[in-house]
């Protein structure tokens, strides 16, 4: 329509935003996104996936270098890490990325760039920078900041977010961690790693607490392993500033007073959606503090807005936020109704071990009443696990009654990579039979995805009944050697 500036908006420059921006204008909407930030790439190039992936890879190369004698490699002493030079790292890894993020590239797709902190002043306008902007459609893909939880001491007491852990001037002699989520358990191996003494602190017994109880049990020994100090059962009474260092009070399970001190604090307690001064009470946007409300479309309450990425407040994953922005995309530009599906969502935690899944873990599958049935099989009995010094860990493969996958875990080296055989199948619909049949590369971490799904079937061909059965039809004989049959070899 004539009457609005731009045929669509998008506020936020982040992995939802962009994706919708990109595609609109490359489809012949005029296009507008606006980002508060001065740069485009939202909070994952910036504060989170990149920098914190970059980091973990410099604490696995040190960590590596500390250890060579497992690897039969001599014994060497390694001096301090230098941490702004991990930091200058960092931000030449963001730089790289930011080009495919940049103003130029944009522009060159035909999307308008503004940077500003934009408010509604009516459904389909915004003020930024003292103009009024109209859109006929808007998307709001502003994401997710650190939550700051409402603990005593807090507001006067110095603490980091994943704002500033990736550009600090020097590594922190120690470290105390609020939260044992996927962030907080990645930082805290990374920062051990590089020789912070780091501590834990979480309010229940398990840390990663929407994983199964024995994978995440599985990263917490390792970690501890590694030097982690875990608080579990412990609640926070207050922290306070004590000069150079900071102070968190806990009671633990027995109702005991603990007093942590350490020279940095890090508050790692989940995510709130950036809604605040968008002047969404002032149109009547329905959201709360999980985020902005919006149905099976992306469509909020108002049937030309949508939202996507972080602020819906559902899954906080980059890849589910650029999945959302090309839902929106079908709605909102070619009006081709798409509903979300979340049903194969994988994620990872990118831990060392790596903790990946897609589907249904036990804990979900309990809590949804199904009945399931479990197959496992340890990275300790894969032969590149081995030869690699890798073998901690498994895989776990859920079943329905009628052996159909309901979900799949992995614990283990590289497991976000290898969970991508599994987005295939459970997406692809492809039987397991399919899985077992097919020809994986030797020695490699990927023949553990077939040795679980022939699991499924190894029970039912080896079993006795078909021996039986070839004995009748072939006139096999049996056992040549009686080994395992209450035997010894000899």
């Amino acid at each position: 329509m004539s009457g609005y500036d731009y045929d669509l908006a998008v506020i936020g420059g982040g992995a939802a935003g962009l994706t919708v921006a990109s595609g609109a204008a490359r489809l012949g909407a005029k296009t507008l996104l606006i980002e508060k930030e001065q740069v485009l790439g939202g909070d994952c190039l910036h504060y989170g996936c990149v920098p914190s992936k970059t980091l973990i890879k410099s604490a696995y190369v040190y960590h590596l270098m500390k250890n060579g004698r497992q690897f039969g490699l001599p014994e060497i002493v390694l001096p301090p890490v230098d941490f702004m030079a991990i930091t200058e790292r960092i931000r030449s890894v963001i730089a790289v990325i930011q080009k495919h993020d940049s103003l130029e590239r944009f522009c060159r797709l035909g999307v308008k760039v503004l940077f500003g902190e934009p408010q509604f002043s009516d459904e389909h306008r915004v003020i930024v920078g003292g103009k009024a902007i109209s859109a006929r459609t808007w998307v709001l893909a502003t994401g997710s900041s650190a939550a700051v939880p409402a603990l005593a001491g807090l507001d006067e007491t110095p603490y980091l977010s994943n704002r500033d852990l990736f550009s600090l001037p020097k590594l922190p002699a120690s470290l105390i961690i609020l939260g044992a989520g996927p962030i907080a358990v990645e930082m805290a191996q990374a920062f051990c790693r590089l020789g912070s003494k780091v501590t834990v602190v979480q309010r229940s017994g398990q840390i990663l607490s929407n994983e199964d109880q024995d994978m995440a049990a599985l990263v917490q020994q390792v970690m501890a392993v590694e030097g982690v100090d875990f608080q579990m059962h412990s609640s926070i009474v207050r922290v306070e500033d004590r000069g150079h260092e900071r102070e968190v009070v806990l009671k633990n399970r027995e109702g005991e007073i603990v007093r942590l001190r350490a020279e940095a604090l890090l508050v790692a307690m989940g995510r709130s959606p950036n809604v605040a001064g968008l002047g969404l009470e002032k149109i009547g946007v329905d959201y709360d503090h999980k985020g902005i409300k919006v149905n099976r479309y992306l469509k909020t309450n108002h049937k030309h807005i949508y939202a996507a990425g972080d602020v819906i407040g559902g899954y906080q994953f980059t890849h589910v936020a650029g999945y959302e922005g090309g839902v929106v995309l079908s709605n909102a530009i070619f009006h081709l109704p798409k509903k979300t599906n979340y049903t194969y969502v994988p994620w990872c935690t990118y831990t060392h071990p790596e903790l990946a899944g897609i589907g249904l873990n036990e804990k979900t599958a309990t809590a949804a009443g199904i009945d399931y049935a479990v197959w496992s099989e340890e990275f300790n009995a894969n032969d590149r696990a081995l030869s690699a010094g890798e073998s901690a860990g498994r895989i776990k493969l859920l079943l329905d009654r009628k052996e159909r996958p309901l979900g799949v875990q992995i614990l283990g080296p590289h497991a976000g990579d290898l969970l991508s055989e599994w987005v295939a199948i459970l997406n692809g619909k492809v039987g397991l039979a399919k899985v077992v049949s097919a020809i994986h590369p030797y020695p490699t971490l990927a023949e553990i995805n077939k040795k679980v799904a022939g699991l499924v079937f190894a029970e039912k061909i080896f079993s006795e009944r078909v021996q039986k059965g070839l004995k009748f039809f072939f006139s096999f004989k049996g056992r040549a050697c009686a080994c395992g049959q209450d035997m010894e070899c000899g």
